[in-house]
């Protein structure tokens, strides 16, 4: 016998970050914002306005094949999830845009970038 449970999300919830999802909102940021460089890393941000964080991931086909582009993309977006929030200024449109060497990165080193990148966020 098969229960499907509903999940529910509590209101108070602060989301951290929305998704960039169309190509103008990138080039946009790539155009008119600032970037930042890490080894393995570039980050591009812009304010935007609102009082929500905006988050791209863009990973070229140069670093690897669909699965290992995929684990890379879901590494920077959990780190990028794990920063303290006290510390992450909001109201900016953000795009990590991952280098061929990360496809040999794990976990402490993408967030150890990605700290690297957010703290001076202004």
């Amino acid at each position: 016998m098969f229960i499907s449970t509903k999940i529910s999300r509590d209101k108070d919830c602060v989301k951290k970050f929305d998704k960039l999802r169309k190509t103008k909102e990138f080039n946009n940021v790539y155009r008119r914002g600032t970037s930042k460089v890490t080894k393995n890393i570039v980050m591009y941000y812009k304010k935007n306005g609102t009082k929500i964080n905006r988050l791209g991931i863009s990973v070229s086909k140069k670093v690897g094949k669909a699965v290992i582009r995929n684990r890379v993309k879901r590494l920077i977006k959990e780190a990028f999830r794990k920063q303290d929030m006290s510390n992450l200024s909001f109201g900016y449109d953000i795009v990590f845009v991952a280098r061929v060497k990360i496809k040999f990165a794990n976990m402490e080193i993408v967030n150890r970038d990605i700290f690297q990148l957010v703290k001076n966020l202004k």
